[in-house]
C-alpha cells in the first residue's frame, strides 16, 4: 500500500508559475529586522551535551560520489562523505550508524557557511535530489556550501526496504478503500505484513528514525561541518523537521527557510483532512482551467474511479490500472500546474478505456522504473511517520469519519480517510507524539513560506507554523500561486525575498504577500 499523499519537494523544483509583486499593500516594502545570525555575531551555540568527542570532532572524508541504481553519479562539483551518529541519542557512547552526506562547495567569496537541505517525504533522498535541485538554488551557492543528506533509514543511510519488487506490485491490487468485509480484511492484513517486513529489514533501527532523531543529527552535522549556527532550507516535511530542530536547539538557529509548510497543530486525522481539502482545491482549480464546473467535473472523475474499482483498465504494459493506482495518477499532476495538461490527457484516455497514462503517472510517484524495480522512498516514509505519529485510528473510527471525508472531496475523501487507519495499522513500535512541538522561544527569525494553491501542504498550515514557532521567531511570507512549494516556482518576488534573507540576513516584515 502506498500512501496517497507524500510530503515531498520532488515536484516543487519543476513548477513554472507566474511571478509576483510584494507586500499586502503591493509595494513590496520590507521593513525587516537586522540579522542576528551573521557570521560576525556573537555565538551562543554549544555542542550537544553528552556527545563524545569521537563524534563531535569527526573530520568527514569528502570524496567522489558514487552512483546507485536509484540515482546517477553527480558531476565533479559534488563530494560525498559519511557522518557517524548515535543509533540512540540516549546512549551517545553506544552503537553508531552512518549518514550519507553530499555537498558542493561555495563558489564565491565571503562564505557564510553550510546550507542544509531536506526535500521532504519523509523519506526523500537528499543524495539523489540535491544535485538536480542545485540549479534552482544557484544564487545561494555563491556564499554557501550546499549540503544535503539521506536521513537515517533513507537510501544510503541504513535505508530500509520492507518488501521486494514482486510483493510491492502484488500489493497494488489491494483495494485502498475497501467496500466489503473481505476487502477490509485484505487491506489491514497488507498493512500488518508491511510493518512486519519493515521490522525485519530495519531491526533496532526502526525505533530510532524519528524526526527528533534527525533533528539531533542535524545539530551534530552543524558541529562536524564547522558551523556555529545551522542554516537550513526545509521543504514540505522538511518544514516539520526544521520546526523540531528549532525547538530543540533555538540558540543554534541561523537562517532557516520553511517552504510548503506542514501544519504542526494537525494530528494524523487532521493532516488527512487538510490534504483532502488541499487536493480537492487544486482539482477544482484544474477543472476551472479546462472550462469545467468543479462539482460536475469532480463527480465525473469519481464515477470513473468507481468504474475502475469494478473493472481495472488495461494498459499498454499489460498490467492493469487499479482504482488505487488511478487515484495516485490523478493526484500526481496536481503537484504542479505545468502538469495539468498531462492530467487532461490521462483522464481522456481512461474515459476511453485505456489506463496507460494514469499508470505511468502512478509508477513515477511509486518510484517504479521500466524494469519493474521500485525505490524505497515510501518505505522510509512509513517507518519515519509511524514512529512519529502516536495516533492509530481503528476501522470503526474511520467509518464514522468517512462521511466527513467524502463531503470534503468526492474524489479523494474515501481514500484519505481509510489511509489514516491503514498506514500504521499493527505497527511494531509505538508512535512518539500526537503533534510535533516546534515552539522556539529565543531563536533567530525563521522565514515561513506558504503557497495559497499548495495541494499537499495546504496554505492554512503556514500561519499556524509561524505562530507555533513563537512571536518574533516565525515570519510569514505568502505566495498566491499553484503547486507544491513556492521558491523556484517562477515568482521573482518569493525568490528575491528568500535570497535576501539567506544571503544578506534581511528579514521581511511578517505577512508579506507575493501575488
Amino acid at each position: 500500500m502506498s500512501r496517497f499523499v507524500r510530503w515531498t519537494a520532488t515536484a516543487a523544483a519543476a513548477l513554472l508559475v507566474a511571478g509576483c509583486s510584494g507586500g499586502t499593500s503591493g509595494n513590496g516594502d520590507d521593513k525587516g529586522s537586522g540579522d542576528p545570525t551573521s557570521p560576525s555575531a556573537t555565538s551562543s551555540s554549544r555542542a550537544s551535551p553528552g556527545l563524545p568527542a569521537s563524534l563531535t570532532s569527526q573530520k568527514p572524508d569528502w570524496g567522489r560520489c558514487e552512483g546507485t541504481s536509484d540515482s546517477p553519479t553527480p558531476g565533479s562539483d559534488w563530494q560525498c562523505a559519511t557522518l557517524k551518529v548515535p543509533l540512540d541519542y540516549a546512549k551517545p557512547d553506544g552503537e553508531t550508524i552512518g549518514l550519507a552526506l553530499i555537498r558542493a562547495k561555495a563558489t564565491g567569496g565571503n562564505r557564510i557557511g553550510s546550507l542544509l537541505f531536506n526535500f521532504g517525504g519523509p523519506g526523500q533522498s537528499g543524495i539523489s535530489v540535491m544535485p538536480s535541485y542545485a540549479g534552482t538554488v544557484s544564487a545561494l551557492r555563491e556564499r554557501y556550501d550546499l549540503v544535503s543528506w539521506d536521513p537515517r533509514g533513507v537510501g544510503a543511510s541504513e535505508g530500509v526496504r520492507c518488501r521486494g519488487d514482486k510483493e510491492i506490485q502484488a500489493a497494488e491490487s489491494v483495494d485502498p478503500s475497501p467496500d466489503d468485509a473481505a476487502e477490509e480484511k485484505a487491506f489491514f492484513q497488507d498493512a500488518a505484513d508491511f510493518g512486519q517486513g519493515c521490522e525485519k529489514s530495519a531491526g533496532n533501527l526502526i525505533s530510532h528514525v524519528s524526526t527528533t532523531d534527525s533533528a539531533r543529527d542535524m545539530d551534530l552535522m552543524r558541529q562536524v561541518l564547522g558551523d556555529t549556527k545551522t542554516h537550513y532550507f526545509g521543504i514540505s516535511y522538511g518544514t516539520e523537521l526544521g520546526g523540531v530542530y528549532a525547538h530543540l536547539f533555538p540558540k543554534n538557529v541561523g537562517r532557516l527557510i520553511l517552504d510548503a509548510v506542514v501544519d504542526p497543530r494537525a494530528d494524523i486525522v487532521g493532516h488527512a483532512k487538510n490534504q483532502t481539502r488541499g487536493f480537492q482545491r487544486a482539482l477544482d482549480d484544474y477543472l476551472k482551467s479546462t472550462g469545467q464546473d468543479p462539482d460536475q467535473g469532480s463527480r465525473k472523475i469519481a464515477a470513473l474511479l468507481k468504474r475502475i474499482d469494478s473493472e481495472p483498465l488495461p494498459t499498454s504494459s499489460g498490467r492493469k490500472l487499479t482504482q488505487g493506482l488511478a487515484v495516485i495518477g490523478v493526484i500526481v499532476p496536481l503537484y504542479s500546474k505545468q502538469s495539468w495538461p498531462a492530467l487532461t490527457s490521462a483522464l481522456d484516455a481512461a474515459e476511453q478505456g485505456d489506463g496507460s497514462d494514469l499508470l505511468t503517472l502512478a509508477d513515477g510517484y511509486n518510484d517504479r522504473d521500466a524494469s519493474g524495480h521500485y525505490g524505497t522512498t515510501t518505505h522510509a516514509q512509513r517507518v519515519i511517520s509511524c514512529l512519529d505519529d502516536k495516533q492509530r485510528p481503528t476501522a470503526a473510527q474511520v467509518r464514522k469519519l468517512l462521511p466527513e471525508f467524502r463531503k470534503i472531496s468526492p474524489v479523494f475523501g474515501e481514500f484519505m480517510g481509510w489511509d489514516t487507519a491503514g498506514w500504521c495499522h499493527d505497527w511494531p513500535v509505538p508512535g512518539q507524539y500526537d503533534t510535533p512541538v516546534v515552539g522556539a522561544p529565543g531563536a533567530a527569525p525563521i522565514l515561513v513560506v506558504g503557497n495559497t494553491g499548495d495541494p499537499a501542504t495546504p496554505y492554512e498550515g503556514t500561519r499556524k507554523m509561524a505562530d507555533e514557532l513563537g512571536k518574533g521567531v516565525g515570519v510569514m511570507l505568502t505566495w498566491k500561486g499553484e503547486g507544491h512549494g513556492a521558491y523556484g516556482s517562477g515568482s521573482g518576488c518569493v525568490d528575491s525575498t528568500v535570497n535576501a534573507y539567506l544571503l544578506d540576513g534581511r528579514v521581511p516584515r511578517d505577512g508579506k504577500v507575493c501575488t
